[in-house]
């Protein structure tokens, strides 16, 4: 199969990359891209010759997140507009975490939003020095799809995160904070990702299947799902009610393009701070 967003390649036995493939718009997830990304996992799940799967960017991006330059077409309002939109967002972040196959991110720049939370629904990660990761989503009015980053990190770092749409968290501070598995240059990246994508799969795939569910189930038993959902139905109150900043920003972004959408909103941030 094959797709216009994403790219599927298997260079050696046992190993697929999948790349996010629209690096013109740094890799953000249009709801095109999440429907090919249900369908391409569930390749990879059909597919018994794969044994550990690489997630990465094409061109200097991992992924910003959702496509707002979507939304601001669309222009979805109402609870009725915005739940098929937010079950397709959760649907494909989620999509890695669900796989019962490894996988691994390899982080070759910014991870932010849809596509921070995608890069935690990944069984590992490594990334490069200059990757920065975060969740912008207040900042504009948004909420938060898949609220993934409590279950990684303490409460007061979660808020702290969450609350004031910090988007430019180091990679060394993610590593800090469990959040990586490892930081290289540039250079080492998808040598690193090879290399631990290979010992992946030279386990028993049965035996890491039923290892990565015993895991994941741990979480489970904690109330993970039951916490991801109820926080996805709160954004969908968020979105379906909808915030006079969203709006206003999506208006820039429609009238003026996103780079004039982004001046506007950090311009806005730094006078209330004043």
């Amino acid at each position: 199969m094959t797709f216009e967003t994403l790219l599927l390649e298997r260079p050696e036995d046992g190993i697929a990359i999948v790349t996010f493939n629209r690096p013109r718009r740094a890799n953000a997830m249009s709801q095109h891209m999440l429907r090919e990304l249900v369908s391409l996992c569930e390749e990879l799940e059909r597919d018994d010759e794969i044994r550990a799967v690489i997630v990465t960017g094409a061109g200097g991006a991992f992924t910003s997140g959702f496509d707002l330059k979507d939304q601001a077409e669309a222009m979805p309002t109402g609870v009725k507009d915005w739940v098929p939109l937010l079950e397709a967002d959760f649907n494909g972040i989620m999509s890695f975490w669900n796989l019962s196959k490894p996988t691994l991110a390899a982080v070759n720049g910014p991870a932010l939003a849809g596509g921070f939370e995608l890069m935690l629904g990944c069984d590992l990660a490594i990334a490069v020095e200059d990757a920065v990761f975060g969740e912008p989503e207040l900042k504009f009015g948004a909420g938060i799809v898949s609220m993934l980053l409590p279950w990684f990190v303490s409460p007061k770092i979660a808020k702290g995160v969450i609350f004031t749409g910090a988007d430019s968290i180091s990679a060394q501070q993610a590593l800090d904070w469990g959040l990586l598995n490892k930081v290289v240059k540039a250079d080492e990246l998808m040598p690193e990702a090879m290399k631990l994508a290979r010992t992946l799969a030279q386990m028993e795939p049965m035996v890491i299947r039923r290892t990565k569910m015993a895991v994941n189930r741990t979480y489970e038993i904690m109330g993970m799902q039951q916490a991801l959902r109820a926080a996805l139905d709160i954004d969908i109150m968020i979105e379906g009610e909808g915030a006079q900043l969203k709006r206003d920003f999506l208006k820039t972004v429609r009238e003026e393009g996103m780079a004039a959408a982004l001046k506007w909103r950090e311009a806005r941030l730094s006078n209330s701070a004043k």
